[in-house]
């Protein structure tokens, strides 16, 4: 019987890939890629020269079963994805759910994922969080919007350039513009960036400056606590010191 590696790559920087990936990418009978065109750059540039598979969220509820056959039978097979790990906000999780019911051994290895290096160089708290990946665009946003209200822990969505302004914005009118937020772009690539600051804050920076790249939006929970001039509050002491500041101006 084969094994199924889930193979990180990088989110924005070559330098990122792993030599243990490299090699799992090299030693397997074939690759699964979610956009062979994308990931064969990077294929490429590593030297490897397997087989490659087309295997993305259109396809892949037809081709899973013909892959584990293929695993069952003792081939073993990587996925990948275009950045970052599989079945983080990407194709993977139906595949390996179908190996893991037919018995076959699953791998993943450790390496990149967007969220990670935004959430800890965020200045939010990082010891308890929510990943929330993409919200839904449309037919239930709001309702999760509403969900998250009391969530107290970090919370982390990813978004796209074109609609972070108005994500932004519906935050604030959910909880409030005083909350904290960072906003990490690009990561590891050469343009990176993290603006932080309260919601109100961050909005006026991305409609001054149109946001461009990879999103991830790292916002504080419910009654997160901060430091300011020395003293902790949390996210509703901070919005009403700020409150009482503007007042005294």
């Amino acid at each position: 019987m084969g094994i199924l590696y889930i193979v990180p790559t990088p989110v924005g920087n070559m330098e990122d890939m792993t030599f243990r990936a490299v090699r799992i990418l090299k030693e397997v009978d074939l690759v699964l890629a979610e956009d062979t065109r994308t990931s064969g750059i990077l294929l490429k540039h590593n030297e490897v020269k397997n087989a490659l598979m087309s295997h993305h969220k259109f396809n892949e509820h037809g081709t899973s079963a013909g892959i584990v056959n293929r695993l069952l039978a003792g081939e073993n097979v990587a996925l990948i994805s275009d950045a970052g790990t599989p079945g983080i906000s990407d194709p993977g999780f139906y595949l390996v759910r179908e190996a893991v019911r037919a018995g076959v051994e699953v791998q993943c290895l450790p390496g990149a994922t967007a969220f990670v290096p935004a959430l800890v160089s965020s200045g939010l708290p990082c010891d308890r969080f929510a990943f929330e990946g993409f919200l839904p665009q449309k037919k239930g946003r709001q309702t999760k919007l509403q969900s998250l209200k009391d969530e107290e822990r970090t919370m982390i969505f990813y978004e796209s350039p074109y609609r972070l302004v108005k994500t932004l914005q519906q935050f604030a009118e959910v909880y409030g513009g005083d909350r904290q937020v960072s906003v990490c772009r690009e990561i590891s690539k050469v343009h990176e960036e993290s603006v932080r600051g309260s919601l109100t804050e961050v909005i006026a920076h991305f409609q001054e400056k149109e946001p461009k790249g990879e999103i991830v939006i790292v916002l504080a929970g419910r009654n997160s606590k901060f430091t300011v001039d020395g003293l902790q509050f949390t996210d509703d002491n901070l919005a009403s010191r700020s409150h009482s500041r503007s007042n005294q101006l």
